[in-house]
């Protein structure tokens, strides 16, 4: 990047938090419509440690973090899959970008994908988040990791078209005014065609907390919005302590949020304690809400225990990590998490747990999956049916062992999650590993989950994954001299 587009950059960054009225000058920066010559991730880090694992959590993080959803979802209409991710610039020293990509199911190839923004950032939790609205538009929702950075709304010109997005200058509610919504932080799209987006997300508070008034708490909430253009108020979820995640999922017309909290601590690092187990739903996009039971729930909540209780892991010492929160076909919460001992990497911090909270009507049921060896081994779940609920997810210990992810592998339950087997590892015998495997919203059997990976010690190249449902495994090409590739096969991997 030149001196002067960085200094443009800037300028418009300033621009952007002074004035609202930025547009024109800074669209040629910020909107940039450029197609790029193919996939390449964004490798990341955060936590260097002094021990062999040699960070908190690291690698190929371009669907990172769980937090975010959906990074993919499939129109039938046009039997294609869109989906974004974190891209690399080719810099010494690369930025994420947001890209924009679409997989046509009807001739197996992907296209180039469209490079809409340079976030000037290599921060993997300002990965994009993207949906679809019923007229077929793409939207992408560009994230920021806390306030230092302006997040960004863009639309595709053409319905399922990403060849060209156009900047959303969106507001919303403030008692009676409204102001530019243009800062968002692990952000969970929803989408309706009557009621339009549901969105949750973070937003960041300073002054508050116990310890360290200059330290964020980090409060979860909810906005909504017919055209994505207005906005309503920010709603609260929860402000408990020192803050939460929150992970969601979308059955019909319920939405339902997981959740952990933050406790207070003397040195104000209640997030690498995050603990707890959270469940809240609301079917009528906001207006009230209720536990799995259907006891009315008054937001936001601000203490350890409340109506929205699964299970009390601050007690037993245990960090909880939420991977995916999805429904059986009665529409019952199905949530997919991990415990811990604690928030650095290696054995002494282990078993890495993998859980299911299932609510049966009467009472919350907790299983154990299987154990991996890093807290951010994330998979996701899917409940196919009452027989057949899977998790892709990376339960199997890579080449950089104890660092984020590793092999990947289908887990299987045929009795609601009581019970699970391995059928199949995806991938064997990688260079580097794999994580955060994400399920695409309406998915299709061939376009199932979406990974990537990354050395998990060093920086390294990232390449993009995807497989199907019966376990072909299939890489997105990092050079693409033509318009259109064939992602390249590795063949069948489950029966």
């Amino acid at each position: 990047m030149s001196t002067f587009h960085f200094l443009k950059k800037i300028f418009c960054y300033f621009l952007l938090h002074h004035t609202i009225n930025y547009g024109a000058y800074c669209q040629d920066v910020v909107t940039l419509n450029k197609q790029d010559d193919g996939y390449r991730g964004i490798w990341y880090f955060i936590g260097k440690m002094q021990s062999e694992y040699r960070y908190k959590y690291s690698g190929g993080l371009s669907t990172y973090p769980a937090n975010h959803h959906p990074f993919a979802v499939y129109a039938v209409d046009v039997r294609k899959t869109f989906f974004c991710y974190g891209g690399s610039s080719k810099d010494e020293q690369p930025s994420l970008l947001h890209e924009v990509g679409v997989f046509d199911h009807r001739t197996g190839l992907v296209s180039r994908p469209t490079i809409v923004l340079d976030k000037g950032t290599n921060d993997a939790h300002d990965n994009p988040v993207i949906n679809i609205d019923k007229e077929g538009h793409i939207w992408l929702f560009s994230t920021s990791h806390g306030t230092e950075r302006p997040s960004f709304i863009h639309k595709s010109k053409l319905p399922y078209d990403i060849t060209s997005f156009e900047r959303v200058h969106a507001v919303r509610t403030v008692g009676k005014d409204t102001v530019p919504f243009d800062n968002f932080s692990y952000l969970q799209s929803h989408y309706s065609e009557n009621d339009g987006f549901f969105h949750l997300m973070t937003h960041y508070d300073r002054g508050v907390l116990k310890y360290g008034s200059n330290k964020p708490r980090r409060t979860i909430s909810y906005i909504t919005s017919k055209n994505g253009i207005n906005w309503s108020e920010l709603k609260d979820i929860a402000a408990i302590e020192e803050g939460h995640y929150q992970t969601s999922g979308q059955y019909k017309n319920k939405i339902g949020t997981s959740f952990n909290f933050h406790p207070d601590t003397e040195h104000g690092n209640g997030l690498d304690y995050r603990t707890n187990l959270y469940y809240i739903e609301t079917s009528d996009y906001g207006k009230s809400w209720t536990n799995a039971s259907g006891d009315t729930v008054a937001l936001p909540l601000t203490k350890q225990n409340n109506v929205a209780l699964i299970h009390d892991y601050h007690t037993e010492r245990l960090n909880v990590y939420i991977n995916d929160v999805s429904f059986d076909k009665q529409g019952n919460p199905v949530i997919f998490y991990l415990t811990s001992k604690g928030p650095n990497p290696g054995p002494a911090n282990g078993p890495y747990t993998w859980r299911i909270a299932h609510w049966t009507e009467e009472k919350w049921n907790i299983y154990n999956v299987t154990t991996s060896d890093h807290n951010y081994d994330m998979g996701s779940l899917y409940t196919e049916d009452d027989n057949l609920w899977r998790i892709i997810g990376p339960s199997d210990r890579g080449t950089q062992p104890y660092c984020t992810g590793g092999e990947m592998s289908v887990w299987t339950s045929d009795n609601q999650g009581k019970n699970w087997h391995r059928a199949a590892m995806i991938t064997e015998n990688s260079p580097y590993n794999h994580s955060y495997a994400r399920r695409p919203v309406n998915a299709n059997d061939k376009f199932y989950s979406f990974w990537a990976d990354g050395n998990g010690l060093r920086p390294s190249a990232s390449s993009l994954y995807f497989c199907t449902k019966s376990g072909s495994l299939f890489r997105l090409p990092s050079n693409m001299p033509s318009p259109t590739g064939k992602p390249e096969q590795f063949g069948e991997r489950q029966k």
